[in-house]
């Protein structure tokens, strides 16, 4: 008989259920002779052996169901090595729970922080095999991660529906894009949605050049200007500050965002009639749009077919339009930035989009 546990770690996102559905199908179809066991909220539920046996039932129907069915919480890798406010030692507590199932493999669905721990209960002697969820498509080893076409999806369509009342009234409008540290989703939903500037925290920008970029189009005729920005986004001057000095100056901020002081410098300098747009949490939610059902369940297949050959320790990912292992260690603590000098950057730039750089 397997065994298997399955949590969902992280900031939930689309395609979480596709992707549990893929390996539980794939796993039942080698095998009847299966137990699955859902670990709920995460590595919270691990620890706490807050838990609850599965059925095949339990995964029929959620194809298309956003968010997760096991529930999700955020556990900062950086604190797994600190007892809880009672003095428990969360990794002796997640081990323990995962010997007293005795199970034979743990199948862990998050983003870079999640695969930290994965891999730290991995070097603790744990079978586990991962899968790359994240809006973000920020996670190394993997050319792309289930949940972020469908966010793509969403930003985009913010963007669309804020061109008709830019060009109606005239205006700058800033869309805000989920992203801190990096710029995929930015990037991709900016060019999809037909934005003429774009700010992602890989490429620091100059506020001058972007008024500069919104002037030159009202000079050509233009009415108004879009903006994608990264909610990571970051000024030339701030990315010259040391880590001390930028987060001393955050805490001081009037803004509750970097587009809202994008927006207040623009019309400063400008004059012009400016509006922020924050699609904000809507674009994690709703139905996986159908690559990422396909891509979740090829994920999930691939990951089943690893735990039927006992192969563990890697995450399953997508390079070079195939499916392939990664090793966990070669995963854990790594981010996919946007280069500067990318090709997209470059075919972005060349289609006359500004990064204020």
């Amino acid at each position: 008989m397997k065994r298997i546990g399955l949590l969902t770690s992280g900031g939930d996102c689309q395609a979480l259920n596709a992707a549990m559905r893929g390996v539980v199908k794939s796993i039942l179809h080698g095998s009847d002779d299966v137990e699955i066991y859902g670990f709920l909220e995460g590595y919270k539920g691990l620890i706490y052996g807050n838990y609850k046996m599965l059925s095949s039932s339990d995964f029929s129907g959620i194809l298309t169901k956003g968010g997760t069915i096991l529930g999700s919480s955020r556990t900062p890798f950086k604190l797994m090595r600190e007892p809880d406010e009672n003095g428990l030692d969360k990794v002796e507590a997640m081990k323990h729970n995962y010997y007293k199932l005795n199970l034979d493999c743990l199948v862990i669905l998050g983003g870079n922080g999640t695969h930290k721990t994965a891999n730290l209960l991995r070097t603790e002697g744990l079978n586990v095999v991962t899968l790359p969820k994240t809006i973000d498509n920020d996670l190394w080893g993997t050319d792309m991660t289930f949940g972020f076409q469908s966010a793509v999806n969403i930003a985009t369509d913010a963007i669309d529906c804020i061109h008709t009342t830019a060009a109606s009234h005239g205006r700058v409008f800033i869309v805000e894009v989920m992203g801190h540290k990096v710029g995929w989703l930015t990037l991709n939903a900016g060019m999809a949605g037909g934005a003429d500037i774009i700010l992602i925290p890989e490429i620091p920008y100059d506020i001058k050049k972007v008024v500069k970029a919104i002037e030159t189009r009202h000079k050509r005729g233009s009415r108004f200007t879009i903006l994608a920005v990264a909610e990571g986004a970051i000024s030339k001057e701030d990315a010259a500050l040391s880590k001390k000095e930028l987060k001393k100056k955050q805490e001081k901020r009037v803004y509750p965002s970097v587009s809202y002081q994008v927006a207040a410098e623009i019309q400063e300098r400008s004059g012009l009639d400016v509006r922020v747009t924050v699609p904000g949490h809507t674009q994690r939610g709703g139905s996986p749009c159908p690559y990422d059902r396909v891509f979740a369940s090829r994920l999930g297949s691939e990951a089943g077919k690893l735990i039927m050959k006992g192969e563990y320790g890697f995450m399953v990912g997508y390079k070079n339009r195939e499916i392939v292992k990664v090793p966990l260690e070669d995963v854990a603590g790594k981010l996919k930035y946007v280069s500067p000098d990318a090709t997209i950057i470059k075919e972005a730039k060349m289609l006359g989009i500004s990064f204020g750089d």
